[in-house]
């Protein structure tokens, strides 16, 4: 029953970033060309999904047990170290140069098989690289 609500849970949000037009790269480099075809969406997309997250996590917070899942699963390190900040950078460049970020990847690769399959694949081997160098 855990697997359907997390399906289902992703489903929702698969099909807002599908709605919201961020599945496509194009806009999410034009978000970043401020000097040229300058596409401002993103903002309102991050500024619906901000505040909403951030409730939910107040909320989460104070309670003992999630309604649904075993844990509560909130991130605790709270540390901005180079590593940190390193993963960050290499994130965003990949972000700008594709156009594309995990969870749109992943809400289009029916759309796009040829170009999100090998990007996943890329994702997934960058991801297993990280564990084994970090174990």
């Amino acid at each position: 029953m855990t697997q359907m609500i997390a399906f289902l849970i992703g489903a929702v949000f698969g099909g807002g970033l599908y709605l919201a037009g961020m599945t496509n790269p194009s806009k999410i480099v034009n978000f970043l060309d401020i000097a040229g075809t300058w596409d401002p969406s993103l903002i309102f997309v991050m500024g619906g999904g901000i505040p909403v997250a951030a409730i939910g996590f107040f909320i989460l917070k104070k309670r003992e047990k999630p309604l649904i899942f075993d844990e509560i699963q909130v991130p605790t390190h709270g540390v901005i170290d180079r590593p940190l900040v390193i993963g960050s950078v290499l994130f965003g460049v990949g972000w700008g140069v594709s156009g594309l970020c995990p969870g749109p990847a992943f809400a289009s690769v029916l759309l796009e098989p040829a170009i999100i399959i090998p990007y996943l694949v890329a994702l997934v081997l960058g991801s297993l690289a990280y564990e084994r160098f970090h174990r």
